[in-house]
């Protein structure tokens, strides 16, 4: 078995520098080479101004969360180079901007290299660039590749004062090249995005928050390719109305948000319930509460998104652990709202949402290996129920235009044709029809693998995780011989799947990014005691050190 190698990289600068396209060239050039990657974006809530940093690891096994040490440094201003003193080892090779920068290491005279080639200001990104690729020991030819298929606008000129920059440097660190090919890279929004589009997706509508937007951004760059609409209206009451009609009309739509934003679709999410209408919901979690830190992750809004709306009725919520599970997971969420005509939630956080992964899109689920969506009702029975009393709960569905059909939903307590009532018996009839649907619900999600087991498969001590701690999870359970148990739906709540997971363990450590243990506090629920508690609550996603360190503590 070939050695295992990884390097990580940081690229740091002001805001309005490119740092998150020089991170993503970077993980380009990376990928290429054969290894897999994360790759990790941090930045202020500012629109201007504040320091951004982007780390990339590479590796030759998968990855989902960084290393406290970096082996490059990539400094486009002094900043970069002070504060992340902590970061770097005896052997951190530094390439910086000589024009702004002291330190030890190769400068780059950046200003000279875009005068020399009359380049604008945000091309000195590239220069940086090509001077990594050459003290990397990265071959030209790579560097061309990846500059060619990642800018396809002034790519000549980029390529030039790279050029510049690869020739003056000196190789200090070679990356060797691994040989396997390269897997696709993508955001967990963009996987999101992709997941719904495979499941069949007609309308996204959302207003922009911190860190869902750029799934908004994607999906609107998308749309005439695929033949979606995407709508930005003036705030997120409008947007989950919007979802609505567009499901009354027999159109699959998912709205997205972050937690503020959902606080204002919670009524809107009740209409869901009460008039059964499918919609996704896509609510990416960072911290709380109130305005928090927008652009910062955390693990909060579980037991939010668990018990939002008055009222009871059935919903599905599903917490994807990296970009492979975001596209797999997103497109099953669909088609399950259609199914069983309930509100689904997919439950990111900014590190997900926000994070680059290697993912192998040949290695996924096709959407034929989930359940299809009832679709449109050719010709329902006449005169038609709209809430028709069935033994699962579930009405088969008819929309506008259906010859015949009076389509009538309703916010009210109604009758199966959809009028109000008040009626005691039929209140209660409705009830027991929207609950079914829950028992429903649970028995279709039993046929999905709901838990993933990892790392030591029958070791007595195991870390349960969900969402983007399964990375770190996993990796830090294989370097104990733990077990690692990722429940991915978390609502209906997998029992079964989760206690055979479970099955001879002797102490059960959750590990969350929030301050209450809002898994943990579930698990207890439906009998599953957790033994050990591992928080993390400052914004920060766990590194792999520090939750090493966490659990050695617990375990030693």
């Amino acid at each position: 078995m070939a050695e295992e190698r990884e390097v990580s990289v940081l690229v740091g600068g002001r805001a309005g520098d490119g740092i998150n396209n020089a991170g993503a060239l970077v993980a380009r050039l990376m990928s290429r080479l054969g290894y897999r990657i994360y790759l990790y974006f941090d930045y202020p809530s500012l629109i201007r101004g504040g320091h951004n940093f982007a780390v990339i690891r590479a590796a030759t096994r998968e990855v989902g969360t960084c290393r406290e040490k970096v082996d490059f440094v990539l400094a486009l201003n002094q900043e970069t180079v002070t504060r992340h003193q902590g970061m770097v080892h005896d052997g951190t090779a530094f390439v910086f901007n000589a024009d702004l920068v002291k330190s030890e290491g190769q400068g780059i005279p950046v200003k000279a290299i875009l005068a020399a080639e009359q380049a604008p200001e945000i091309m000195g990104n590239s220069v940086m660039i090509g001077g990594f690729a050459k003290a990397a020991g990265i071959e030209w030819a790579q560097v061309e590749d990846v500059f060619r298929a990642a800018l396809p606008k002034g790519t000549d000129l980029n390529l030039k004062v790279a050029r510049r920059a690869y020739d003056q440097l000196a190789v200090v660190r070679k990356i060797p090249e691994r040989g396997s090919p390269p897997l696709s890279l993508v955001t967990g929004n963009e996987a999101i995005g992709l997941g719904l589009i495979r499941g069949g997706l007609d309308a996204y509508v959302s207003y922009p928050m911190t860190p869902s937007s750029s799934l908004l951004h994607f999906l609107a760059g998308e749309k005439e390719k695929f033949g979606i609409t995407v709508v930005h209206p003036e705030n997120e009451i409008a947007v989950v109305l919007m979802g609505l009609g567009f499901a009354y009309a027999g159109k699959k739509a998912a709205v997205g948000t972050s937690g503020g934003g959902f606080c204002l679709m919670t009524e809107g999410l009740s209409l869901a319930g009460m008039a059964e209408l499918p919609l996704v919901f896509v609510v990416s979690q960072r911290t709380g509460p109130s305005t928090g830190l927008p652009t910062y992750t955390g693990q909060s809004e579980l037991q939010f998104v668990l018990h939002a709306g008055q009222g009871e009725f059935p919903r599905l919520i599903v917490a994807p652990g990296d970009a492979g599970e975001a596209l797999a997971w997103s497109a099953i969420a669909l088609d399950i709202a259609w199914q069983f005509q309930v509100p689904a939630f997919i439950l990111p956080d900014k590190t997900l949402s926000e994070g680059t992964y290697s993912v192998d899109t040949a290695a996924l689920p096709s959407r034929e290996d989930g359940p299809a969506g009832p679709g449109r009702a050719a010709s329902p029975s006449l005169p038609y129920r709209r809430y028709a009393d069935m033994p699962d709960g579930v009405s088969p569905p008819a929309f506008p235009g259906t010859p015949g059909a009076v389509v009538k939903v309703n916010s009210y307590a109604h009758d199966e044709y959809g009028y109000t009532t008040e009626e005691g018996d039929m209140v209660s009839l409705m009830t027991e029809k929207r609950l079914r649907k829950q028992e429903a619900l649970a028995r279709a999600m039993n046929t999905f693998p709901q838990v993933n087991v990892l790392g030591k498969a029958d070791a007595p001590v195991a870390l349960l995780c969900w969402g983007s701690t399964k990375g770190v999870s996993a990796e830090v359970g294989d370097a104990l011989g733990l077990r690692v148990v990722q429940p991915v739906v978390l609502e209906p709540f997998p029992t079964t799947q989760l206690r055979v997971a479970l099955s001879g363990t002797t102490k059960l450590i959750c590990v969350e990014e929030n301050a209450t243990g809002q898994l943990a506090a579930i698990a207890s629920e439906y009998g599953i005691a957790v033994d050990e508690e591992i928080f993390r609550y400052d914004g920060r996603p766990f590194t792999y050190e520090s939750l090493l360190a966490k659990v050695q503590e617990v375990i030693l």
